[in-house]
């Protein structure tokens, strides 16, 4: 007989069958007064909130966007992003979501794998995103937002004498066009009716997949709102418009927009949306703003536990503290609840694990239990199972074995891929689908899981996932590299940098200005969290029995070497 933890099947509870839209509706006709979000503190209700929605997307409708297009959202956490968000889904359109800080290529590359018709960013990126939609396929028009137009009436002024605004000529291309303009264009347009199909994508966002090649991930409207009810239930407090949670995790992360954004809003409680943060600025918004929840990193934690701006402080209005995006290690789970306790916060830091696949974490440490090492339990109606690597055969309970984990939060596919998708979605006999995580784990008695590997091969860098086949493909086009190989070593702060080793050409020297040369040549094709921080020249690089080169041999080389 089975063990009953290893032969659940799911219990599918109802979930509202709207949009993402529709659910924040729905907070609004709730909570009308209640704040949305706080930015920069400037606040915003839910009913002026909704407003602004339908407003863009009238806006949207009236420059020729429809049900099904792709828009490409490219900006930090700022109203405006998160208005288009929920105005392009108001409206059936698809959110490609991208980071801000992308490499020029990397963003043509988004506009065109996803053949968006727009996008938006910011006014400090448009030089940068014109020259990539210039060498897109797409001819996307670029919608410009400015950071002034959403600031409280002092801060915007000073914002604009010290930025000289009124001097910047954003945007210049026929074609494109400010958001503010954008949203005053759409007044005589008629918002069609909301449509709602769980089987439609609503979101686009990007990782490297199990595989380790970029690939867009499909998610819809029941995949955010799923998340959205089953994240409230494990709050451990009624989440509701008394509710305020730090929102600094990005909008174009699965973390970042599924918890910090839309669990958030459809419950009716505050965003405070924050930008750009650095250690310092961070610990002072917490003591300033006072919010409920915050939620980061590992590489976050590490950094506030060693500024001196918490000293003294009472953190007891904090009720909820998580960690994603990368293990945390059990000292830094033993530091972390110390330093809750010793602020007088009577709870203790909650790790959480997930992929983008399944939008983000789905599997948290409970409220008042934790076991070392444990990434917790699994959400309402999602379930784990530790099997064979790529296949259905379950393992025991406490035997190693890939993590493969199935519920409401399962993305729709990858774009474009159906036999990726096939890979890592699989059905089992009884017709219910899989998400096969590549990563390796256990389960104990208790239906605590534990996650131990990684069997694809991968960097996780300040909570980003970086792959070395990825990076050692654009190192290996420099002119002057014969070939090279690309791992993660310890860091204190980043828990991983990238460090790149490089047989050079026969004749190039290895000097300190090559180092820079090469590191230059990689920034137009890499994201910056991408970039290799350090690089060691080798005269030859260890390889397999097949003549690959061993990665696995210079990993436990820097490992003894510190």
């Amino acid at each position: 007989m089975k063990d009953p933890i290893l032969d659940r099947t799911p219990q599918i509870h109802p979930y509202p069958e709207t949009t993402m839209f529709g659910a924040v509706e729905q907070a609004k006709n709730t909570y009308p007064k209640a704040i949305a979000y706080d930015f920069q503190g400037k606040l915003t209700n839910y009913t002026e909130f909704v407003k602004l929605i339908e407003n863009a997307a009238r806006g949207f409708l009236k420059h020729g966007i429809k049900k099904g297009d792709r828009v490409t959202i490219c900006m930090p956490n700022t109203p405006q992003g998160v208005i288009c968000l929920y105005a392009l889904n108001r409206i059936g359109a698809v959110a490609n979501m991208v980071h801000p800080l992308s490499a020029q290529k990397n963003i043509t590359f988004y506009l065109d794998f996803s053949q968006s018709k727009m996008i938006l960013t910011m006014d400090m990126f448009y030089e940068k995103v014109k020259a990539a939609v210039d060498e897109s396929n797409t001819n996307a028009r670029i919608i410009v937002a400015r950071i002034q137009d959403e600031l409280p009436l002092p801060l915007g002024v000073i914002y604009r004498f010290a930025k000289n605004s009124k001097n910047m000529k954003f945007p210049d291309r026929k074609g494109d066009i400010l958001w503010t303009d954008l949203v005053k264009s759409g007044r005589d347009e008629k918002l069609p009716a909301i449509e709602y199909n769980e089987n439609q994508t609503a979101v686009i966002l990007y990782s490297g997949g199990t595989s380790g090649k970029q690939k867009g991930i499909c998610l819809s409207d029941k995949n955010f709102n799923a998340l959205g009810m089953q994240i409230s239930e494990i709050c451990g407090v009624n989440l509701n418009d008394k509710c305020k949670f730090l929102s600094v995790m990005p909008i174009f992360h699965g973390f970042g927009l599924g918890i910090g954004i839309h669990t958030i809003l459809i419950n009716g409680a505050r965003c405070i949306l924050v930008p750009q943060f650095t250690t310092d600025t961070y610990a002072k918004t917490v003591i300033k703003k006072r919010p409920n929840f915050i939620a980061g990193v590992p590489t976050l934690y590490q950094a506030l536990f060693e500024t001196d701006r918490f000293r003294g402080q009472d953190l007891s209005f904090l009720v909820g503290v998580f960690s994603g995006g990368d293990a945390l290690s059990p000292e830094l789970k033993k530091r972390a609840d110390k330093f809750l306790r010793d602020h007088n916060a009577d709870i203790q830091i909650r790790e959480g694990y997930g992929l983008t696949e399944c939008v983000t974490a789905s599997c948290v440490t409970p409220v008042d239990r934790a076991k070392v090492g444990s990434i917790g339990l699994p959400l309402r109606d999602t379930v784990y199972k530790i099997v064979e690597p790529g296949t259905f055969e379950e393992k025991k309970l406490g035997e190693h074995g890939e993590i493969i984990l199935t519920g409401p939060t399962l993305m729709l596919g990858y774009l474009n891929n159906e036999e990726e998708t096939a890979q890592t979605l699989r059905t089992d006999e009884n017709g219910v689908k899989w998400l096969f995580t590549g990563d390796m784990g256990y389960m104990d008695e208790d239906g605590f899981v534990y996650f131990k590997q990684r069997i694809k091969r991968m960097i996780v860098t300040s909570g980003y996932n970086v792959y070395p086949s990825r990076v050692e493909e654009v190192i290996d086009k420099c002119p002057d590299v014969n070939y090279c190989c690309v791992i993660g070593v310890k860091d204190h702060y980043k828990m991983q940098k990238i460090r790149a080793y490089i047989v050079l050409n026969e004749g190039v020297p290895e000097t300190a200005g090559e180092k820079e040369k090469i590191k230059e040549f990689c920034k137009p094709y890499l994201d910056r969290y991408e970039w290799p921080k350090e690089i060691e020249f080798r005269d030859e690089l260890p390889k397999t029995l097949v003549g690959k080169v061993a990665y696995h041999t210079l990993e436990e080389e820097a490992e003894q070497n510190g």
